[in-house]
């Protein structure tokens, strides 16, 4: 076993052995049964504010992890999102409490350490803030804030705190991209210079939410949380000042990636969108958006090409960092990681000798592919990662959290790392608005 794949093999079995005795946990829910004792010290007490869809994906990755303790669950959806997360901690063994004002819990439930903030954009900052000012930590999903001023508010109350808060980029905790980034992205041997960068996420056409008949939450209620109605609170993402539309929702995970492999903010976007598709009344913001980065790099300029649309999902989504030796493709989806060569770059065999890729799934083509045309073009074989991780995409990023809660780690994406990706994919709607390049300034990036 090469050097490298043994690092790669004792990590990720150190992580499995250090969240439970066995691989079982890893496949089921961790269960907290009634009366048991913790064999370690390091139970931490959470909260979960907002239990949606994104909530529940949460919730599930977490109950993955063992010495984690639910104590609470608030979400205005009563009888309907707050009773399903309630009853299913319940069955797993958590004795927690539910909640429609987080102001309520926080001032009841004494025995916090951090909050998990799943609401919809625009409440963000205010939920996160005040759970600091609480003195709680915070994983914040992203975006931070559907607004920069309430980005820099998360910021500001982090550093005047001193509490701890990630923001949910969880591409930054995967085993894929940390891979990528440490072994490949930052090895100018394997890509050469990266000139170009392409992503998308793109979706097919999909009816706007709905909700059982009967389990409408209260027009007072629904107003007093900034929600006009039910549709709106069920498709908030679509609405200004709620969330920030498909760029913001789907873009803003893959743009994130553009800056961490760049190691850089970029100095300029353009970009092009609008509501081509849905009916504007009810899909404020654009359902189609390109848009294109320009990025000065010690190495050079990189253009980054990004695209999201809602209207057909084809290649669904990836991000491919391209240099003059070769292509790394990633995506959160396993399969579609790989390595791509250059015909003319050197080889890559101690590469593979090292562990940094795997041999080709193909031989590459033979000399005789000289005679052919030369506008033909063959595609070049695909070398995998080394890497093996079937675990819940959030997983590894909240594990990340909890670790740092306890001192044994530096968090992956801590407030400032989201802070520039906010201003990094906000920017984009007011490309689109301006129909015009916009121009990035370094302080943009600053608090």
């Amino acid at each position: 076993m090469t050097d490298l794949k043994k690092k790669i093999f004792d990590r990720r079995e150190f992580i499995k052995l250090s969240a439970a005795a066995g691989t079982g946990i890893l496949l089921s829910p961790y269960i907290k049964t009634s009366g048991q004792e913790s064999s370690v010290t390091n139970d931490i007490n959470i909260a979960l504010l907002g239990t949606g869809a994104q909530g529940q994906v949460l919730l599930s990755a977490i109950l993955k992890i063992p010495n984690i303790k639910f104590k609470a669950v608030c979400d205005i959806w009563t009888d309907y999102n707050q009773l399903r997360a309630h009853r299913l901690l319940q069955k797993y063994g958590h004795e927690l409490n539910a909640y429609v004002d987080y102001k309520e819990m926080l001032a009841k439930e004494k025995d916090l350490d951090a909050v998990i903030v799943a609401t919809p954009d625009f409440w963000h900052a205010q939920h996160a803030v005040d759970c600091m000012e609480a003195g709680l930590h915070v994983y914040c999903e992203k975006e931070m804030s559907n607004t920069l001023e309430g980005a820099r508010r998360i910021v500001r109350a982090a550093k005047r705190t001193g509490r701890l808060v990630q923001i949910g980029h969880q591409r930054r905790s995967n085993p894929y991209y940390l891979h990528s980034y440490n072994n490949i992205i930052n090895n100018s041997d394997i890509l050469g210079r990266i000139t170009t960068v392409n992503g998308q996420w793109n979706r097919s056409v999909q009816p706007d939410n709905g909700w059982p008949k009967g389990k409408e939450i209260p027009l007072r209620i629904l107003q007093r949380y900034g929600f006009e109605n039910m549709n709106q609170f069920r498709n908030w993402r679509w609405y200004k000042n709620l969330g920030g539309g498909p760029i913001v929702d789907l873009g803003s995970h893959q743009i994130d990636i553009y800056n961490w492999f760049l190691n850089s903010s970029p100095k300029s976007v353009m970009a092009s969108g609008g509501t081509d598709y849905y009916d504007k009344a009810t899909h404020e913001w654009y359902d189609t958006v390109l848009a294109t980065y320009k990025y000065d790099t010690p190495q050079g300029t990189v253009r980054a090409f990004y695209q999201t649309i809602t209207t057909n999902s084809n290649q669904g989504y990836f991000e491919s960092f391209m240099g003059d030796q070769g292509s790394l493709v990633i995506s959160e989806s396993a399969g579609r990681a790989g390595i791509y060569k250059e015909p003319n770059a050197p080889s890559w065999d101690k590469w593979i000798e090292k562990g940094v890729l795997e041999s080709p799934s193909e031989p590459a083509p033979t000399k005789t592919t000289a005679l052919l045309d030369v506008r033909e073009t063959v595609a070049p074989p695909k070398h995998s990662l080394p890497i093996t991780f079937n675990d819940p995409y959030h997983q590894p990023h909240l594990e990340n959290f909890f670790n740092a809660i306890r001192g044994k780690e530096k968090l992956n994406c801590p407030v400032e790392v989201g802070y520039e990706s906010a201003v990094t994919v906000l920017k984009v709607n007011e490309a689109v608005k301006a129909q015009r390049e916009i121009a990035f300034n370094p302080s943009d990036f600053a608090i």
